[in-house]
C-alpha cells in the first residue's frame, strides 16, 4: 500500500492530535505514514505505540528547518529513519529556541493592535512544542477578527510584503550543517517541498553535499513539476518520496490524508535504502583494501 510520508500533528504547526491522525489514516485505508512533525521528534515513539493498535506502520520522522545563504531561501529537510534519533534532539532544540523568541516578538505586537491577551494566543497552542503562526491566527478568529486562518489578515501580518507585518527573523541552522546532522544519526535526508519553497535550482548542489532524496509528489507540485523532479531523481539515483503536508485546519490548502503519496515502489527503496548503502560502503572498502594490498605487493 502507498504511504503518506509527510504529516503534522498537534506537537508542531497541525491541528489534530497524533492518535487521531493515525485514525484518519487506518480509516482512508493507508497503512503506512510518517508523523513529521516540524523540528521536533515527540511523536515518533507514541506514534508507533498507537499505530500498532489500528494497524499502520509508523515511518520515523521529523521535518527540519533550514536555510540557504547563499541563496537566500528557506529549505525544510525531511528526516527518515534515523539510528539516532536522539541526535538530533539538540538541532531541534536550538530552533526551537529560536522560533520561540521569534513568536514572543510577534505575539507582543499582535496583543498590542487587538484586544487579545498573551495568554489568549498561547492557550492556542496548547500541547504543541511551539507558538506558530497558525496558533495567532487562530486566536485572531476567535477573538472574532477573522473567519479563517489564510486570508487577507493573515497576509497583512505574515506577509513579507506587506506594510504591518509583525514578522520576526528566525535563525534557522544552514541547510548543510542540517544534511550532516541527518547522517550523523544515520537518517536519511530528503527535501521536502522544493516547488513550493522554490528551492529547484539548488537541488543539485544539496545531491553533492549527500542529500539521498526529494519529496516529488507534494500538494503544491503540477504534473509538470512532478515530470521535471522525476528526471532529476532519476538522473541523480536520489529516492523519491511524497506527502500531503496535513496539517488540518491549519494548512495553506484543502487536503487530506493521504491526497499526495509515495508509491509502493519508492517506499521499498526508502526502506532498503541504508541497508543497500551499507553493502555498497562495505564493497567499496573492500575493493580499496585489495587495491592498497596489491600496490604492497609490487
Amino acid at each position: 500500500m502507498a504511504a503518506d510520508l509527510h504529516l503534522h500533528t498537534k506537537l508542531s504547526d497541525g491541528s489534530v492530535g497524533i492518535e487521531d491522525l493515525i485514525v484518519i489514516a487506518h480509516k482512508s485505508g493507508i497503512d503506512t505514514i510518517a508523523i513529521t512533525d516540524i523540528d521536533c521528534l515527540a511523536g515518533t515513539v507514541r506514534g508507533q505505540v498507537i499505530g500498532k493498535r489500528y494497524g499502520v506502520t509508523i515511518i520515523p520522522g521529523v521535518e527540519l528547518s533550514a536555510i540557504d545563504n547563499e541563496a537566500g531561501k528557506q529549505v525544510n529537510i525531511l528526516c527518515y529513519l534515523p539510528d539516532a534519533p536522539d541526535r538530533l534532539e539538540g538541532l531541534c532544540r536550538r530552533t526551537s529556541v529560536a522560533r520561540k523568541r521569534a513568536a514572543q516578538l510577534m505575539m507582543l505586537k499582535v496583543a498590542s493592535r487587538f484586544p487579545v491577551s498573551n495568554d489568549f494566543i498561547i492557550s492556542h497552542a496548547s500541547g504543541s512544542t511551539n507558538l506558530f503562526k497558525q496558533h495567532i491566527m487562530h486566536a485572531l478568529m476567535d477573538a472574532g477578527y477573522t473567519n479563517s486562518i489564510y486570508g487577507d489578515l493573515y497576509d497583512a501580518l505574515f506577509s513579507h510584503n506587506s506594510e504591518t507585518n509583525i514578522l520576526a527573523p528566525v535563525k534557522y541552522p544552514d541547510v548543510f550543517d542540517v544534511i550532516d546532522e541527518i547522517h550523523e544519526a544515520g537518517g536519511i535526508a530528503v527535501i521536502a517541498k522544493p516547488v513550493e519553497n522554490d528551492n529547484f535550482d539548488e537541488i543539485e548542489k544539496y545531491v553533492e553535499h549527500g542529500l539521498d532524496g526529494v519529496e516529488v509528489w507534494h500538494p503544491s507540485a503540477s504534473d509538470a513539476d512532478i515530470e521535471a523532479l522525476s528526471k532529476l531523481c532519476k538522473k541523480n539515483k536520489l529516492l523519491m518520496t511524497g506527502g500531503s503536508d496535513f496539517q488540518g485546519i491549519y494548512g495553506k490548502r484543502t487536503v487530506t490524508v493521504g491526497s499526495c503519496l509515495t508509491p509502493d515502489e519508492h517506499l521499498d527503496k526508502l526502506l532498503s535504502y541504508k541497508a543497500k548503502k551499507k553493502r555498497a560502503q562495505r564493497k567499496a572498502e573492500r575493493e580499496a583494501a585489495k587495491a592498497a594490498a596489491a600496490e604492497q605487493d609490487k
